[in-house]
């Protein structure tokens, strides 16, 4: 979720289609989310997973689109943190998740503010199991397969370097 977050928020600053508090939230949020993959990555080591490939069909080419499809992420990002944090075993992972997710919560007031959504609809949240957040982020379509080179028949193999 946060190498989805992190690449949403960059290439929503590149395509340029934000102004005003939107375009500044998404630099915002997007050197958070950035942060956020580096500091999971380094205290995750060879356990953090692999970055996938996105494709985000048109939703960072418009500011509304962009706004909607932000508080969605960052919703689901911090019931996903608040799902995860029991099943956290090492005291490094956990310190690093839970500063994260008081970060995330901000991100979602801070988008619901601009979208013109209540921040805090309850005095609860629902955590969300890993299932439903690996079904919610498969259900966004975002996450595309890494195509993979076919070598033709009887065709001699390239190398690089």
């Amino acid at each position: 979720l946060e190498y989805l977050e992190a690449a949403f928020y960059t290439e929503a600053e590149k395509m340029g289609a934000l102004s005003g508090e939107l375009a500044l939230f998404a630099a915002v949020v997007g050197a958070h989310e950035r942060a956020h993959v580096k500091a999971l990555k380094q205290v995750l080591g060879r356990k953090a997973v692999a970055k996938p490939k996105f494709n985000f069909r048109g939703t960072t080419e418009s500011a509304d689109d962009f706004a909607a499809t932000a508080q969605v992420l960052e919703d689901t990002g911090v019931a996903a943190y608040a799902g995860q944090a029991p099943r956290v075993k090492a005291d490094a992972v956990l310190k690093a998740a839970l500063a994260i997710h008081s970060v995330e919560a901000r991100h979602a007031g801070w988008i619901r503010d601009i979208n013109g959504a209540d921040p805090a609809t309850e005095a609860f949240d629902e955590p969300l199991t890993m299932k439903q957040v690996l079904a919610a982020v498969a259900g966004t379509r975002f996450i595309v397969p890494r195509r993979r080179r076919r070598m033709t028949s009887g065709a001699a193999p390239r190398f690089a370097g």
